[in-house]
């Protein structure tokens, strides 16, 4: 823990608070790097930008991702017909590499010979066909439902895990009230599985704010097209390590924004933990 997580966390905050020329270290320059960072162009605007692509990201995903995710672990739950085959299905994309996810989801949505467009092609909808990753509109869009078919095995995990855990005497006993799923799921099942979806919404905002691996391989370092993937994480490994067009590493501001994204994340995470917890005496 010393040597591969509190010495880089310390080094890095460290970093930030000097003037770096590439590997050189330059003079102590307090929190000027922070301030560029948050209030100075080029950086400013490039990190609004970045910090509201995550934003959408956490949101997109809370709702798509774990939404989808709660329903599958139900339907599992309740055995529905293979249920065995579909357990095994819904988790078998997050044993893969994400780099081999980025790259299998980059050809099915190539604009040309990619699986999406052609079975667009096939149906009779050659007018939803498009470059996926290719516009602005729809690029950000395109990630975040790779990744959350990438990852929606695990939070089905989860909550499933924790549905099995609840006792069967009460769930017979609210059949016996009411036939409704949607009432046993809202009154029964969501209440007692409200501490599996606190680890789940907890890791799900870390991630959105750490994401990085899907967006670079799928689109590139510079968060094309225009900007519209770009997000934090990429945005600090393009300071840090410099760009593909300049190539200047900037260890300075590089170092500052990781070090803000940390007490960011922290902060919320644990103020989201307090408050999830809370809601589950509530509940």
């Amino acid at each position: 823990m010393i040597l591969f997580v509190a010495y880089p966390i310390v080094s890095a905050l460290a970093y930030a608070f000097y003037d770096w020329n590439g590997l050189a270290r330059g003079e102590f320059v307090g929190f000027q790097n922070f301030t560029d960072v948050l209030f100075r162009e080029p950086y400013q605007s490039t990190v609004r930008n970045a910090f509201i692509n995550n934003v959408i990201v956490f949101f997109t995903l809370m709702f798509v991702q774990n939404g989808a995710a709660f329903f599958l672990a139900y339907a599992l739950w309740r055995e529905f017909p293979l249920a065995r085959f579909h357990r095994i299905a819904v988790f078998l994309p997050v044993v893969l590499s994400t780099v081999i996810v980025g790259y299998l989801w980059k050809l099915f949505l190539n604009p040309l010979f990619g699986i999406v467009n052609q079975t667009l092609k096939m149906v009779g909808l050659s007018a939803w066909a498009q470059p996926w990753l290719g516009q602005a509109d729809t690029a950000l869009g395109s990630l975040i439902l790779v990744n959350a078919w990438h990852w929606v095995g695990f939070p089905t995990l989860i909550f499933l895990a924790a549905m099995q855990r609840i006792p069967s005497e009460l769930y017979d006993a609210a059949r016996m009230e009411t036939e409704s799923e949607w009432v046993k799921i809202r009154r029964i099942i969501w209440p007692l599985v409200a501490p599996a979806a606190t680890i789940v919404f907890v890791l799900q905002f870390i991630g959105s704010f750490n994401w990085f691996e899907l967006p670079y391989v799928m689109e590139d370092l510079l968060g094309s097209p225009y900007g519209n993937t770009d997000v934090l994480a990429l945005y600090f490994y393009r300071l840090a390590f410099g760009s593909p067009s300049t190539g200047v590493a900037d260890f300075g501001h590089g170092s500052a924004l990781a070090a803000l994204v940390f007490i960011f994340i922290t902060v919320f995470a644990t103020a989201m933990t307090l408050f999830l917890r809370r809601r589950e005496i509530e509940l």
